[in-house]
């Protein structure tokens, strides 16, 4: 349990440290409207719902193979770009937890296998909260030692040609 709950931490702070900072604009036609998010009913909240863990679920099985081909399939290519990045690599390699354990990553796979693989194989989602028609942010809930909920921001998707990707 101390192990998962350790993971789990690891990741959080790897990846609160590794995101982007800044809107990211949309391109394309119809990508520009406004989208309120209080426009979504609770039927097209729970379809999604549905679907994303669905999504998350199929992730699951594919990280905890170690598959990194099929975990690299489900990334949009700026996202695979980013973290493939000499830049990032440097940055995540720098974290404590990765010099404590001597890991310098060199590559989008050693990302997957030293960060993802560890700490995201069996992810939960709990919400979901759409930031676009087609873009969700995946949150799980945990509760902390003081016995709070914390919501911990899984993954950021998009629904393009009817798949999710990760886009962050």
């Amino acid at each position: 349990m101390k192990t998962r709950l350790f993971g789990l931490l690891l990741l959080t702070f790897i990846l609160a440290a590794s995101c982007p900072s800044g809107p990211k604009t949309q391109s394309g036609s119809g990508r520009n409207e406004k989208f309120d998010p209080a426009s979504v009913t609770q039927q097209q909240y729970a379809s999604t719902m549905e679907e994303v863990q669905t999504f998350i679920n199929e992730l699951n099985r594919i990280i905890s193979t170690r598959n990194y081909q099929a975990w690299r399939a489900r990334l949009s290519p700026e996202y695979f770009n980013m973290i493939s990045s000499p830049d990032f690599l440097h940055q995540i390699s720098e974290q404590p937890a990765m010099k404590t354990r001597r890991i310098i990553l060199r590559s989008a796979e050693d990302y997957f296998i030293h960060v993802v693989v560890p700490s995201r194989a069996e992810s939960r989602v709990d919400s979901i909260e759409f930031a676009g028609r087609d873009k969700v942010i995946a949150y799980t809930v945990n509760i902390n030692r003081a016995g709070e909920e914390v919501r911990l921001r899984l993954y950021d998707l998009e629904k393009v040609n009817n798949s999710w990707i990760i886009i962050n």
